[in-house]
């Protein structure tokens, strides 16, 4: 964390980002419950951040 000069990030962080990712990779929302391990949607819903400007180039 010193050399990118980040100052809170912390491990769980990484997660939302993880998570995130995956849908923008084009993984399916089964598989990527699959890969973090939610039993839950509402949860996996919790830790996934899409982005307005990135859904709206797939809708076209």
């Amino acid at each position: 964390m010193k050399r990118t000069e980040l100052e809170d990030l912390r491990f769980h962080d990484l997660k939302h980002e993880a998570t995130t990712r995956f849908f923008e990779l084009g993984v399916n929302i089964m598989e990527v419950s699959t890969i973090r391990g939610h039993k839950d949607l509402r949860m996996l819903k919790r830790y996934t951040h899409i982005r307005a400007s990135e859904l709206a180039l797939k809708l076209g």
